[in-house]
Formats: C-alpha cells, structure tokens, sequence
C-alpha cells in the first residue's frame, strides 16, 4: 500500500502543479498536449510496471461486457461532445446569446439573469464542458464592446453551468461514471437528482446575484452583432439528432440499448448525414474538420491513467479503508463533504473513479453515489483544479487577455460553494428520506 500511495501522491501534486502553471506543448497544427496529464500517465505505468494494478484486472476491465467499461464511457462522453460542439459550429449557442442580448439591452441585470438561464439550460441537454468552451470567448468579446467587466458573466457562466450539469447522467462525465458503477440508469438518476439540482441552482443564482448585483447596476452600451442561422438543414439535423439522442438515453433501459451505444449511433449517423450533404455544401468539411479538432480528448488518458491507478488502490486495501471512515457518519454529509475535499486534491475525474469503487460499499449506496456526483460537480467551484471545466476555462480567459487569477476564481468559488453545496445535499436529503 505504502509504494501505491506514494507513486499515486506524486503524480498528483505534480499534475496539480503543471495544471497551476498552465503548461502545454504543440502537437500539430493549432493542437496542444496538456503537460499535466504526464505524471498521471507515468503513474500508470509505474502502477502496471510494478503490478500494483494487476494486469489481469486491468485487462478484464478493458474488455468488459459491464456498462461501468471505461472504453463505454469515453465513447459516450466525446460522441456527446461531438454532437454540442458540432451545433455550436453552425453558431448555435451564440445565436443564443446575442438572442439574449438583444433581449436583455436594458440593463445588465435583465441580462445576466437571461444568460444564467440560457446556459443553464444548455448544460442540461450538453454538457458544462462544451458551454463553458463555448460561451467563455462569448462573454469575453461582448464585454469588451460593451464596456463592462465580464467577470460577473464568466463566473455566473461557469457557476450555472456546474450546477446544472447534475441534473442529467450526461451532464458531466463524473455523473456518467460513477452512477453508471452503481447500475444507475437515465430516469432512475433523474429521479434522484431533480430537486439536489433545483435547490443548487437557486441557491448559486441568490449568492452570485449578491455578489455582483452593484456591478450589475451599471450600464452599459450594447452592440448587438446581427447573426442569421446560414446553415439551417444541417442546424435541424443537428439539433433534432442530439434530441433524440436524450430521449433514447431516458428509455434507454426500457429498450435494453446501452447508452454508449445510443450516443455512438446518434454521433455515426449525424456524420454519415453529413459526409453525404458535403456534396451540396463544400463547406461542410471545414465544420467538421473544426469539431473534431476541439472535442476534448484530453479526458481520454486522464480517465485511463486514473483508472488503472485506482484499481491499483484498490487492491492495496485504500479504498476499503477510506470507505470505512466515510461511513463514521451520515453518507450524504461525508460523502458530499469528502468528495469535494478531494476533487480540489486529484481533480474530479480522478476522484469520480476512486469515489465510485467507495460508495458501492456504502450502507446506503444511493446516497453515497449522488452524494459523490454531487461533490463532483459542485467541488469544482473551489479551485479550478477541481475539474476538466476549470483547467479549460482558466485557460480560455487567458487567452482573451483577461485579468483573473487563480486566486480570483478561489475567492468567488468557495463564497458560492458554501451556499450551494448545503442546498444540494439537503435536496438529496430530502428526495432519499
């Protein structure tokens, strides 16, 4: 246990360091390889070298019948990817936003409180990752010609969007993982969840209205750039294919069709669609091409490489012994609590997968599990360690030249996480009695 330990802490104060540092190096072209994944990567493979993580164990899992196939899951989360960024592609979600502008032109607080919904609303049919890759760019160019401060929208946009992301399994891969380890299916998860994701959202949409409400009563000068939908055939195929595509993830286990499978067809046929309409638009290659590109791979060896290092804990005994101090206690509490504790620790990924092993060996799994989903996604408020969605989205308002530091998102984050984590828990709380 002591070598799986060390190896294991290792690799992760050196991705947390990296992930501080922002490092990446250039692939090709405009792709660029996130330096923080390495030492998880190493750690992987010091964890198989030495047969910390049994490779038999490993192997089985890899090719595994089981819904909970890390294999499953990565198809699921990227041809659910694909399918958003390809919609954002034709400016789906900016016709939207400048909808709302339009709208909203009044005043800032009209404004602010139309995007809180419009994103919210996005993250439940997409997921927080591909809004906040889409709106963060967004919000920084509207800002500027606007003249206001876009740090209210940008921390409103990421708030809302990891609030919302727990209502559907899709919402987050952390939702999709550790409900899927406990046999959770589509509707029997929005059983659970709808009231957890009510309570969170009303109670982060009060603490950021008070935060930023003198910043919101400023005017501000609007410019609303006219943005017409050029590419309607393709935009109804899009938008019509990811519609079907939830409906048949929600009756999924009354078709006895896996979800992954639902999300690859759905993914397949869009792509066949359009492979075919390319000979009516020549430009259709250039969206896709752009699509591809931005899918966030990434998730693929940090899923991966924390797998296998968690069956490694595993079969040292860690994560018996981590399950055993977490039931000294009410499973919602120390679940929710201790999850986003170590979401901040190994990022949400990483803990989602070590979660997952622990909370199936919880007396009352059900509260474990939505507790640790919870964690999941309202952990990621604290640091931007705390999740995929707070590595990219640092990254993206360092791009756009906006001051907003490390320390800047801790500063709001934990304010809104000490509100919204309670209304959370006490909704699970109260819908598992």
């Amino acid at each position: 246990m002591v070598s799986a330990l060390v190896i294991f802490s290792i690799a992760i104060v050196l991705m947390i360091t990296l992930v501080i540092l922002q490092n990446t190096v250039r692939v090709v072209a405009n792709v660029r390889f996130p330096l923080f994944l390495v030492p998880l990567i190493i750690g992987a493979i010091l964890f198989l070298a030495l047969g910390i993580a049994p490779l038999n164990i490993v192997k089985d899992s890899f090719i595994s019948n089981s819904e909970v196939n890390p294999l499953k899951i990565l198809v699921l989360f990227l041809s659910m990817s694909f399918l958003s960024i390809y919609l954002d592609e034709m400016g789906f979600f900016s016709y939207l936003a400048n909808w709302a502008v339009s709208k909203f032109k009044k005043g800032q607080i009209g404004l602010f409180i139309g995007l809180y919904v419009i994103v919210s609303l996005l993250t439940i049919f997409t997921s927080n990752d591909i809004v906040i890759l889409t709106f963060t760019p967004f919000i920084c160019a509207f800002a500027r010609r606007a003249k206001i401060s876009p740090i209210p929208y940008l921390v409103m946009e990421f708030i809302a969007a990891n609030s919302f992301s727990m209502l559907f399994i899709i919402g987050n891969p952390t939702n999709i993982y550790i409900a899927t380890f406990a046999n959770i299916g589509f509707l029997d998860y929005l059983k659970v969840s709808w009231l957890p994701t009510i309570l969170a959202g009303i109670g982060s949409f009060a603490i950021l209205f008070l935060l930023f409400y003198k910043d919101l009563k400023k005017p501000m000068e609007v410019t609303v750039e006219p943005l017409k939908i050029r590419r309607k055939t393709s935009l109804i195929v899009s938008l019509s294919t990811l519609l079907v595509c939830v409906i048949f993830m929600a009756i999924s286990s009354y078709v006895h069709i896996e979800m992954y499978l639902i999300s690859l067809g759905c993914f397949l046929f869009l792509l066949v669609f359009e492979l075919i309409h390319m000979l009516y638009d020549k430009n259709i290659h250039i969206r896709l091409g752009r699509a591809f590109l931005r899918v966030p791979y990434q998730v693929i060896p940090l899923l991966i490489s924390m797998f296998i290092m968690v069956i490694g804990l595993n079969a040292s005994g860690l994560s018996g012994k981590v399950a055993e101090f977490l039931s000294h206690g009410n499973p919602v509490l120390m679940y929710g609590v201790f999850s986003s504790i170590f979401d901040n620790i190994m990022n949400n990924i990483p803990m989602s997968v070590f979660f997952a092993d622990i909370a199936v060996l919880s007396p009352n799994v059900v509260q474990a599990t939505f507790a640790s989903i919870i964690g999941s996604n309202l952990g990621a408020f604290i640091t931007p360690i705390g999740a995929l969605a707070g590595i990219m989205f640092l990254g993206l308002i360092k791009k756009e030249g906006i001051k907003f530091s490390f320390l800047d998102f801790c500063k709001y984050g934990v304010v809104v996480f000490l509100i919204t984590l309670p209304c959370a828990l006490l909704g699970l709380f109260l819908v598992t009695l």
